[in-house]
């Protein structure tokens, strides 16, 4: 088995295809229309897991509400210090801005790891991550 996708519902598609492509990078793999809406697939190459984001044609007036069950998707950047001047230039703010949080492994060793969070046009949780070795 191998994980492909995941979709998550959007109101507005235009303001969610800027934030997925613009903001995060990603790329469009492809796009579906179907009877009653559209799917984007998103991702970094057709062979990487994806996001799917679906546009409802008869969209609720207030968009959808977000469960107490989905947590957040996370993506990776290289310089935490770039990505928050761009989240600044693009009009967007952090949920949490960028902070250190230390992972210790199973010999106690701990590892800082600069984490921030920020929201999708529709409410959905993005936790950025810095790491190295992207």
């Amino acid at each position: 088995m191998k994980f492909l996708h995941s979709m998550i519902r959007v109101k507005d598609i235009d303001k969610s295809l800027r934030f997925y492509m613009d903001f995060l990078g990603l790329k469009l793999i492809s796009k579906n229309s179907l009877e009653d809406c559209d799917l984007y697939f998103l991702g970094e190459n057709e062979n990487t897991c994806q996001i799917e984001l679906t546009y409802n044609y008869k969209t609720p007036i207030n968009g959808y509400e977000n469960g107490n069950s989905f947590g957040h998707f996370a993506f990776g950047t290289k310089d935490m210090e770039k990505t928050s001047l761009k989240v600044k230039e693009m009009g967007y703010e952090f949920l949490y801005a960028p902070f250190t949080l230390d992972l210790k492994d199973e010999n106690g060793s701990v590892t800082p790891l600069c984490v921030a969070f920020i929201k999708d046009p529709d409410g959905n949780e993005i936790e950025l991550i810095q790491k190295d070795e992207l």
